[in-house]
This record gives C-alpha cells, sequence and structure tokens, in this order.
C-alpha cells in the first residue's frame, strides 16, 4: 500500500489539534457572533439550505411520493420563500422522486454505498450509486469506510471515494465522515483531508443514525480543512452537517462557524447544505412568526 502518499498528503497541513483548545475557539465564535445572524433574512437561507431527508426503515413508495407532494405545494404557498435544496432519500426512491418532483431547482441526492455502515463489497457499492443516478439521482452521499479509516489503511478508503465518484462523474459527491466514530479533531481533520483529495465534492458531517452526529466543533474543525485545501489547491469544497440538528439555534450555529471560517463565499445553498428531517417547519415557523407544521 501507498501509505506514504497519503501521510505526504497530510503533513502539507496541521492535523495535530488539541480538542480542548477547538472547543474553547467555538465557544468564543458563537459567544461572539452567533446572535447578530439570528435574523429573518439568515433563517430563510437556512430552509432555502435545507436537504429535507427521509431515511426511515418505514419509507415506502407511497410515503415517499407524499413527502415529494410537500416539496411541490411548498412552491405554491409560500412562493416568494424559494424552496429547499434538495429531498434526500434511499436509491429505490430516486425514480419516484425525479418522476414527481416539480421544481428542476431541487436536487435530489441518494445516500449511497450501503447506507449507514458502508460495510459492504467496493462492487455492489458502485452498482447501487450507478442505479441511483440511472434512476434521476442528481447528488450521491456516500459514507466513508470508517473502519478503514481508522485502521490507518488511507489508500483503501481514498480508492473508495474515488471510486464512487469516477461512477458520479458530474453529479456532486458528498463524503460523509461520521465525526462521532472519529472521536478527535485530529482525525476529523486527517478524513476531511483525505476525502477532499481523493474527489468528494462536499464534507458532510454524519449519517444521523449514531450518536453524537453533528457538532460545532466537528463542524469548525472540518471547514478549517476546507479552508486549507481550498488555499492550496483553489478548489471549493461544500460543506454538508447532518444529523443533531434539533432547534433553529442550532442552525444559526453551523451557519455562524461557516460564516466566520469560511467566509461569505460559502453562504450560498450550492456550498452549505443542512441535512435534516425536522428543522424545516421550525425554520418556518420562525420566519412566519407563527406555529407552521407544513413538511
Amino acid at each position: 500500500m501507498d501509505d506514504n502518499k497519503y501521510e505526504k498528503i497530510l503533513s502539507q497541513y496541521n492535523t495535530d489539534i488539541d480538542d480542548e483548545l477547538v472547543k474553547s475557539e467555538v465557544e468564543n465564535l458563537l459567544k461572539n457572533h452567533l446572535q447578530e445572524n439570528n435574523t429573518r433574512e439568515v433563517k430563510m437561507f437556512l430552509l432555502n439550505s435545507v436537504e429535507l431527508t427521509t431515511l426511515q426503515t418505514t419509507d415506502s413508495e407511497d410515503s415517499v411520493l407524499k413527502f415529494v407532494e410537500k416539496v411541490n405545494k411548498f412552491d405554491d404557498v409560500y412562493p416568494e420563500l424559494g424552496h429547499v435544496a434538495t429531498v434526500c432519500v434511499y436509491p429505490n426512491f430516486a425514480k419516484i422522486c425525479h418522476d414527481t418532483l416539480e421544481n428542476d431547482e431541487v436536487e435530489i441526492a441518494c445516500v449511497s454505498g450501503c447506507f449507514p455502515s458502508s460495510q459492504s463489497f467496493i462492487e455492489v457499492k458502485v452498482a447501487e450509486t450507478a442505479l441511483a443516478l440511472k434512476d434521476g439521482a442528481t447528488e450521491i452521499d456516500m459514507v466513508i469506510p470508517v473502519g478503514k479509516f481508522l485502521s490507518g489503511d488511507y489508500e483503501g478508503m481514498c480508492d473508495e471515494i474515488a471510486e464512487i465518484k469516477a461512477v458520479c462523474g458530474d453529479k456532486k459527491l458528498k463524503a460523509i465522515l461520521e465525526t462521532g466514530c472519529l472521536k478527535t479533531s485530529s482525525n476529523i481533520k486527517k478524513a476531511s483531508l483525505l476525502a477532499m483529495h481523493a474527489g468528494a465534492d462536499y464534507i458532510k458531517t454524519s449519517t444521523g443514525k449514531l450518536e453524537p452526529a453533528a457538532t460545532p466543533e466537528a463542524t469548525f474543525v472540518m471547514c478549517q480543512a476546507i479552508k486549507e485545501y481550498h488555499e492550496k489547491t483553489g478548489i471549493q469544497i461544500g460543506f454538508k452537517p447532518a444529523g443533531g440538528m434539533k432547534t433553529v439555534n442550532d442552525a444559526l450555529s453551523y451557519y455562524t462557524i461557516v460564516k466566520e471560517v469560511l467566509g461569505e463565499k460559502w453562504l450560498t445553498n450550492q456550498w452549505l447544505r443542512l441535512g435534516t428531517s425536522s428543522l424545516a417547519n421550525k425554520l418556518l415557523s420562525e420566519i412566519e412568526g407563527k406555529e407552521v407544521k407544513f413538511f
């Protein structure tokens, strides 16, 4: 295995990170900047960045159809509020989304590559991804092989990402790090950098199936990695926090970190996405100034 290649890549960056220092920096950043972003305008932007997600064992063609119909209806009920960025479903529902979604600007993301564990043969992951794309997926979310990363098999991890990206072609690939399993800021930084070098178009915190999911600290470290990678390569990589986003304040915290670490260039729904199933109604309620249960 050509481990030296990957160690050489990582040696270009600072990956020796103190977890307590990260925690302190995040606390200070949010203390100084969070409230200035607590505005209706920012909440509207966050609503437009939502990847509206249904990833349940009980999902069916009927439930996914109803899920998509709500996105279609939103344009009529709230024409002035734009739309969510994406619907995110299992690969076997790509076709029903493609056939029934009326807004061409809403992307169809499929979790692929044996989500959420990523434990299977690469041939199976490639086939699943190809089928999802054939059926209409416009973006693919894959979990990195976390076990390979943690055991030091950086080549194996990067090869899988590169193979899935090759199948995606010009369609966007999001690499899910499952940061709760990575444990340390140093590991999160390394996994972020390797995923980007391997071809991921976005890096994403979590599947939402394990705890802890997204955290402000993981977000801070991943955004630093994106910034340093962009400075070195000129390549802009998107960011997606997902899982555990329970409140509007959580979303505002992630927005604030992205704004302060990465800057205005990332504050579009092309570069910042929020993976959630429950947050859309809460954002909509605060925008409208009353409780709304639309989605």
